[in-house]
């Protein structure tokens, strides 16, 4: 049996026993310290254990000291913990800002954004839609601006249901769209 500087040296040369043998070794430490971040649920934890290697596998000309390959394997796992906690609490903000409204009506754009903007983001939202339903009902519904969503469901032969299933979707990524040019500064 390799010692872990071995198969450190062999899994640098692309030897796949090398990488197998490595992670079989070093996995259980990388899954208990992932543990012990008990908001991670398991799914978490295991994407985080299969990144942690990949990061480690594709860096490891980066490592100089191969004595120290566990602590710079358990170092990747906790910053990847850190950063998946810290995406997840960064998407349960946004999404209790945006979970204040509604689903039962569409709701409106918001107001602290000038209506050319909004026109120009829906247009341009709707443009690259593909050919289809949803194009159609959203096209019906913001830029004809002639009919409702009962009228739209009638028109297209749907439930109102569906009308106002597609107008959410569609109303989500241009909130989304609206929200990345608030963050990027592109919009006042």
């Amino acid at each position: 049996m390799k010692t872990p500087g071995e198969q450190i040296e062999a899994a640098r040369r692309g030897d796949e026993a090398a990488y197998r043998a490595l992670y079989q070794r070093y996995r259980p430490a990388v899954v208990r310290l992932l543990e012990g971040f008990a908001t991670l649920d398991f799914d978490e934890r295991e994407d985080i254990v299969q990144d942690t290697f990949t990061r480690a596998f594709k860096s490891l000309d980066k490592l100089q000291v191969d004595k120290a390959f566990e602590s710079w394997l358990l170092t990747i796992a906790r910053n990847r913990a850190k950063t998946a906690l810290s995406k997840r609490a960064s998407e349960h903000d946004t999404m209790a800002t945006f979970s204040k409204e509604s689903l039962d009506a569409v709701p409106p754009f918001p107001e602290s954004l000038t209506l050319e903007v909004d026109i120009g983001v829906v247009r341009d939202l709707i443009g690259r839609l593909p050919e289809g339903p949803e194009k159609d009902t959203v096209t019906l519904f913001y830029l004809d601006g002639q009919l409702s969503a009962r009228e739209i469901a009638d028109k297209l032969g749907v439930g109102k249901s569906a009308i106002t299933m597609r107008l959410e979707r569609f109303r989500a990524r241009v909130k989304r769209e609206l929200m990345l040019r608030v963050l990027a500064g592109r919009v006042a």
